[in-house]
């Protein structure tokens, strides 16, 4: 509850100081009548107009208290707050190639990748994000959308197993296209992988000028350790092993595909790294939100008022009804 006018609660302190002196005339006797003994009196039984002789003067404190808190205008409080969001489509395409397997992250660049995803899109508000897949080939895995828990739940199912290859161009198309048809006003594409372009129906850079074409901001992340990296293979027996072998990222691609779209090409060597590229791209990628609020008062004086008409009312009824006092 709010007061309009709260300085004037202050004259509230007059309430102990008005009891105070209505108890201190009380024992002087107040308004009395001189007799020459009370000994008759004294044993007379008390009747019910003894013990209510204080009610009215409770009661009319009691109704000056709710006249000071009406006049200070008590009033009810209801805010209304309106979000409106202007936010931003970005399509994630990921790499999910054999070599995302590899174990230079912890524990393997897939599963580090689709973590440090899942913190970047808990990040995103008003933003409508999808995920794409790609290897020898690509998939949309979901498309556009503001479910953040329908998308959480279909990144953490992405798994390696679709055609082995390297397929960025294909990649970088599927995510236009999903983006094609987006009335957004800033549309982004951030792409992870590990490799170098090696199959796919469309080159690269075709595919970023395409992007370029559709005013989509691509944003590249090559994803590998510097040098050697304990790669997945076959052994002659058909088990899983891991061979070091040399991390080859074709980084030159990926800068030109970023310089070209008005997007940057970042390097992670590791999770932290990885985690700090998201963490900037979140940064540079603001999502414009404003925030609306409406407050209204509503008066609740009368309920105090009539509350302090009531008592004085009840102070009458007691005072001449009652007690029959003589005025």
């Amino acid at each position: 509850m709010h007061f309009a006018t709260p300085y004037l609660l202050w004259f509230l302190l007059l309430i102990p100081l008005l009891t105070a002196y209505y108890i201190w005339r009380a024992r002087q006797g107040g308004s009395s009548i001189q007799i020459s003994s009370v000994a008759a009196v004294s044993r007379a039984p008390k009747t019910l107009r003894y013990w209510l002789r204080h009610v009215p003067a409770v009661l009319r404190l009691g109704a000056l208290s709710l006249l000071i808190v009406a006049l200070a205008r008590p009033q009810g409080v209801e805010q209304n707050t309106e979000t409106n969001a202007e936010g931003i489509d970005i399509m994630m395409a990921l790499d999910v190639s054999g070599s995302m397997l590899a174990r230079d992250f912890k524990p393997d660049r897939l599963t580090a990748a689709k973590e440090v995803a899942a913190s970047f899109i808990n990040d995103r508000v008003g933003d409508r994000i999808g995920l794409v897949a790609f290897a020898g080939e690509s998939y949309t895995q979901c498309p556009l959308t503001t479910d953040k828990s329908t998308l959480q739940t279909l990144l953490a199912r992405m798994r390696n197993g679709i055609t082995d290859g390297t397929g960025i161009g294909n990649g970088i198309a599927t995510a236009i296209n999903r983006l094609r048809e987006s009335d957004s006003k800033s549309k982004v594409i951030i792409l992870l992988t590990d490799g170098v372009n090696n199959c796919g129906e469309i080159a690269p850079l075709t595919a970023a000028e395409i992007a370029k074409a559709q005013k989509i901001r691509v944003y590249t992340i090559g994803v590998g350790s510097r040098g050697m990296a304990p790669y997945p293979a076959m052994d002659m027996f058909g088990n899983m092993t891991f061979v070091n072998q040399k991390v080859e990222i074709d980084e030159k691609t990926l800068q030109q595909i970023a310089d070209m779209t008005g997007g940057h090409y970042f390097r992670a060597t590791d999770k932290q790294k990885l985690k700090a590229i998201y963490d900037e791209i979140n940064r540079m990628e603001k999502t414009k939100v404003e925030i609306f609020e409406r407050v209204s008062y509503h008066e609740l004086f009368l309920v105090w008022l009539l509350a302090a008409c009531g008592l004085l009312a009840l102070e009458f009824v007691v005072n001449r009804l009652v007690l029959k006092r003589i005025p």
